[in-house]
């Protein structure tokens, strides 16, 4: 682990995570200083061994097919007004490659710029050879490192109306600081497309 000095002590923050593996949230809710509350699949919270730890640690749960997102922007204001960290995977959902990451949802730019809140990125490594979205098991002779980079500040867009290819570029800039900590590839810088029904798809509100 390095870098856990770079997440605030107090106030509200995003921590923005690069996604391989179920155990990639349980991995730093262990050593984070704070509780943190993810943005998670509902499918999580009637998983057999997962529910209930997503259910004890006061997750947010989003509902994937559901094109109505009101309930989970206001839990997230919530969180955010009330002074706490809330954890986002802009991929939303894992990675099928050990390299290189799928294209992000501009959710956690949206977030942090409404909420006029820091985001602060984490690499994780070997997350995916410990348990990958195709394993049933973890292999448990496997280490997986984690490292916290130093926040990222979008001031200057506060109070502002910020346009779609603004928030992209937000978006990139914060996934390019993950690839470098995570040491995986992002190879979609300033694609716009992407399909709107996926988990972290955050609409204007």
């Amino acid at each position: 682990m390095s870098g856990m000095e770079n997440l605030p002590a107090e106030g509200p923050v995003i921590v923005a995570f690069n996604h391989q593996s179920y155990l990639d949230f349980l991995s730093f809710a262990t050593i984070c200083p704070r509780p943190i509350h993810f943005i998670t699949a509902e499918k999580l919270f009637s998983h057999t061994f997962f529910g209930p730890l997503v259910r004890l640690a006061g997750q947010i749960k989003v509902e994937r097919r559901s094109q109505e997102k009101n309930c989970l922007h206001d839990a997230v204001d919530w969180h955010l007004n009330s002074g706490k960290v809330v954890g986002i995977f802009p991929e939303g959902t894992r990675s099928h490659d050990s390299v290189e990451m799928l294209h992000a949802f501009t959710g956690v730019a949206k977030y942090a710029v409404k909420g006029k809140v820091p985001v602060i990125p984490v690499g994780i490594k070997g997350a995916y050879e410990v348990m990958s979205r195709h394993d049933k098991i973890p292999k448990l002779k496997k280490t997986i490192s984690i490292h916290v980079g130093r926040p990222i500040h979008f001031i200057e867009h506060h109070d502002k109306e910020v346009d779609e290819p603004t928030y992209r570029q937000l978006t990139d800039k914060i996934m390019l600081e993950i690839s470098h900590l995570s040491g995986k590839k992002y190879n979609h810088v300033g694609k716009m497309e992407h399909d709107k029904s996926k988990l972290n798809h955050i609409p204007k509100s």
